[in-house]
């Protein structure tokens, strides 16, 4: 009985330190209970982290750091008295894209080249319509959106500080192949939002990042009741919440199976290459441009599918975007400011004007099988991105993005009400000491 007791029994705090195969901490990687991912926390700087919860000492925390993979222990491991008994966590390295090893292989203009091609893709297409389900499905996921100023270093290993980071809790719907053209429609419902900063960052990003701005709409809707547009500032208020879009966009990115439909009529644009272990990958490449060549975009897509079966494992894309602006954009008050936040001097922040923007984004898709059909799991993605302004004045930045299923819901799921995905957020802001 006093076994049964002891395992039943719910305790409050938790705590330990995450760091790499190295030892190195991993500062800003979340940590948070399975059954409510809105009670964890993040690591500081050391890797350290505490949190308090109500849980069992056999329930699930998760560890998560884009770039590695996903840790679960259970609450007991974490219930420490002292700072020297404090469990230590590591993390594997997890690649969050293709590697660099996937050469894509000449092109053939042999005939029979061409259709032993087609042969493939078509296999691999037919084994999409098979697994891929038509049915709704919902996903409960954790979002995280980090912010680093500049770029990590593969050459010498350094990586760039975190300043800041915003984790949502959400549920999506995937309605398949409701959207425009055919694509599967995402409805996102945020249900919780927690803000990780920097303490040195808190008072700059705390006036300027969306939630404010939202806030700012409302009130300024509500005083210029004569001014002709207050309806609309508080329509675009209530109507969209800006920071659910990111994470929304990053769930409906690499929509796979609408994306290979597409593109398989022309083998021209498709390479193979056989990988070890029974694995092939197909890589589809495709170039851009648009406005006189101002806009430039080259993009591929590796499906890694089992050599055997032709069932897709994992989605990998990459692209490189070029933007040109002729005679540069004034930024208005608050883009100026987020510019300063990142990497920009006070000097420097006023006469800025941009006009060329470069960048690289890699992002990878993980599945799940659940009932004999594929389903999210996981996705990553990181953007390397140089703002570049006048007077030579430029900008290295990096987004890093990993969302994680938590719950997967097949049966009758419905629709997502308009009340529902309007719902404004409610957010906490959280220093990272």
């Amino acid at each position: 009985m006093k076994t049964l007791l002891f395992i039943l029994a719910f305790v409050g705090s938790f705590a330990g330190r995450v760091v790499d195969q190295k030892g190195e901490p991993v500062p800003y990687a979340t940590v948070y209970p399975e059954i409510a991912p809105e009670w964890g926390t993040a690591t500081n700087n050391d890797g350290h982290f505490r949190f308090e919860a109500n849980l069992t000492r056999d329930s699930r925390i998760i560890v998560s750091y884009i770039g590695y993979q996903k840790k679960v222990v259970l609450a007991e491991e974490l219930v420490s008295t002292t700072d020297s008994s404090l469990a230590t966590i590591v993390l594997i390295e997890q690649p969050i894209a293709l590697e660099e090893t996937v050469v894509a292989a000449k092109k053939s203009k042999q005939k029979n080249k061409r259709k032993q091609m087609a042969a493939l893709l078509h296999a691999v297409y037919v084994k999409l319509e098979e697994e891929f389900p038509d049915n709704n499905a919902r996903y409960s996921i954790v979002s995280d959106v980090r912010m680093n100023s500049g770029f990590d270093s593969p050459q010498t290993g350094s990586s760039t500080a975190v300043w800041g980071m915003e984790q949502m809790i959400a549920d999506v719907v995937v309605l398949p192949e409701q959207a425009r053209e055919g694509r599967d429609s995402v409805q996102f419902q945020g249900r919780y939002c927690k803000r990780f900063f920097d303490a040195e960052k808190r008072a700059q990003a705390d006036s300027i990042l969306t939630g404010n701005m939202l806030e700012r709409m409302e009130s300024q809707g509500k005083k210029s009741s004569k001014n002709p547009h207050s309806h609309m500032l508080r329509r675009a208020a209530n109507a969209v919440d800006s920071g659910v879009v990111v994470h929304q966009a990053l769930f409906a990115l690499g929509n796979m199976r609408y994306d290979f439909e597409q593109t398989m009529a022309d083998t021209r644009h498709w390479t193979v290459t056989n990988e070890s272990e029974g694995e092939t990958v197909l890589t589809h490449t495709q170039t851009v441009s648009r406005y006189l060549g101002f806009f430039k975009m080259t993009f591929r897509r590796h499906y890694i599918v089992d050599s055997e079966s032709y069932a897709v494992i994992r989605f990998s894309e990459q692209a490189e975007v070029k933007v040109i602006i002729p005679f540069g954009i004034k930024l208005n008050a608050d883009q100026l400011q987020m510019l300063n936040l990142v990497n920009m001097s006070e000097t420097n922040i006023e006469k800025f004007r941009l006009r060329r923007l470069r960048g690289n984004v890699s992002l990878n898709t993980i599945y799940q099988r659940k009932d004999g059909h594929v389903y999210t799991q996981e996705k990553n993605m990181v953007f390397n991105a140089h703002i570049i302004g006048s007077k030579k004045t430029e900008v290295p930045m990096t987004i890093k993005a990993t969302q994680r299923v938590t719950n997967l819901e097949t049966e009758n799921v419905r629709p997502l009400t308009r009340s529902q995905i309007t719902r404004r957020v409610k957010r906490e802001i959280v220093e990272i000491y």
